[in-house]
């Protein structure tokens, strides 16, 4: 055996004990587990992680009370699923991550997203789905093959977009119990959760849904139909009662933007069991992109404001895409943090930006993260050194324009391909209207910065 597998074997066993530990009374054995992870790791490892870790425990914040959330969850989901996410892709991924990196020059992602099918049940405003049709799927050897190439490079995070990813239930279960040591999270309407699927989601363990939610009754069936909201609820109730994790996923826009940024709202959620919460702008993407849902920046301020708020006071992870670039460096997609493989298998830098050089079954993973656009975004990363400007799309049209046109990348989109002059023609007066406030916005942060 070598000595790198005997390494692997040793941690694993490590941390399973770790976690045994923990169990038997979080509360009190989590600080004494740090106080054992500080002596015993190498002077500098993670030192600012572990200090806020410790922070968190010391304080008994809104921190502390989610994590003592996740261990009410059910023992095998929560093993798993730690196991998966913190061992797995946090630590030996990573680390294999950052060797294939300098190894090939390339960007290689923490997480795959990809597109199961781009068949859905619902027909929503301003989903970019929406106009894909139902006639495509990525096969389940191809899904498998995608994986096993991505577990080589050090990726165990694989998200499922859509179309609705749930309408191939079975398929997706299968894959779960095909690759144990991943961590499976999907977007979901969460119209096709039942009982049955609550019983499969605890059996396989490493699957976690995150529901779409854009706000309350009226903002949410306004946009997704007539009745989804009731849905959307039984569903949680359901995960709830099961004692599985889950989150939501919310588009915010002009219209919507004071629901699902309100203390009720977050309140809702939280009660309802949701553990984290991801919030994405409003994407004016493909044909009928609807331009006056993109919010104005006064609105998109608010909406920067308010999660933040909650951030510091509420038991849920949040995460706004669009204004928390600072934390993670500029945009995250081209395969830097992740990318997207649609339902036809083009290999996508980003999820919102349908444009690609290759076709996932006409290449390698490895050879997308070299294509011609991959490469455009490892070099122009980040897009702009004011992080509340990342996007290459969204407030810097100049960049997708120019990276479209130099690598010959063409439009993926399945029903009708879209000029990139056409789609930055749409984002060009946003992205000059948010200048201002994101500059404004951003000098604030850096002098807060300093002063820390």
């Amino acid at each position: 055996m070598s000595n790198g597998k005997t390494k692997e074997i040793m941690q694993n066993f490590a941390i399973k004990q770790a976690l045994n530990y923990v169990e038997k009374d979080p509360e009190q054995n989590i600080p004494k587990l740090m106080k054992l992870v500080d002596r015993s790791c190498p002077d500098g490892w993670y030192e600012k992680q572990r200090a806020a870790i410790r922070n968190v425990i010391e304080k008994k914040d809104n921190w502390y009370d989610l994590i003592m959330k996740i261990f009410d969850l059910d023992a095998g989901v929560r093993k798993t699923f730690l196991q998966n996410f913190i061992f797995n892709s946090a630590l030996k991924g990573s680390a294999i991550q950052e060797e294939v990196r300098e190894r090939e020059n390339c960007n290689v992602p923490w997480a795959i997203l990809l597109d199961p099918t781009s068949a859905c049940n619902m027909h929503c405003t301003g989903c970019w789905a929406a106009e894909y049709g139902n006639r495509l799927n990525l096969s389940l050897e191809t899904i498998d093959s995608i994986i096993r190439q991505g577990k080589e490079m050090g990726i165990y995070m694989y998200i499922y977009t859509g179309g609705e990813p749930l309408v191939r239930k079975k398929d997706l279960i299968r894959l779960c119990e095909m690759h144990p040591d991943c961590e499976f999270l999907s977007f979901t309407n969460g119209t096709l959760i039942d009982e049955e699927f609550c019983e499969e989601m605890l059996r396989v363990k490493n699957f976690v849904p995150a529901i779409s939610l854009e706000g309350f009754e009226d903002a949410n069936d306004s946009r997704r139909g007539e009745g989804v909201y009731r849905k959307v609820k039984h569903a949680m109730d359901l995960l709830k009662e099961h004692k599985l994790p889950f989150g939501i996923s919310t588009c915010y826009t002009s219209r919507n933007y004071e629901d699902i940024t309100s203390e009720e709202f977050f309140d809702y959620i939280i009660g309802s069991g949701a553990l984290f919460a991801w919030f994405f702008h409003y994407m004016p993407v493909g044909q009928g992109a609807v331009s006056e849902l993109l919010p104005a920046p006064e609105q998109r301020e608010t909406v920067y404001r308010r999660i933040r708020a909650f951030r510091s006071t509420k038991p849920i992870f949040s995460m706004d895409f669009q204004n928390d670039a600072q934390y993670v460096g500029g945009c995250i997609a081209g395969g830097r943090n992740y990318l997207h493989i649609n339902a036809a298998g083009a290999v996508e830098p980003c999820v919102f930006i349908h444009y690609s050089n290759v076709n996932i079954h006409e290449c390698t993973l490895l050879e997308a993260l070299k294509s011609p656009l991959f490469m455009a975004y490892h070099d122009g990363q980040p897009f702009n050194k004011n992080m509340l400007r990342p996007c290459p799309m969204l407030e810097n049209p100049e960049k997708l324009r120019g990276m479209v046109k130099e690598t010959g990348a063409q439009s993926t989109d399945y029903e009708a391909p879209e000029d990139v002059d056409t789609l930055c023609g749409r984002t060009e007066p946003y992205a000059e209207k948010w200048k201002d406030t994101a500059d404004r916005l951003w000098e604030a942060e850096e002098a807060s910065g300093q002063e820390q």
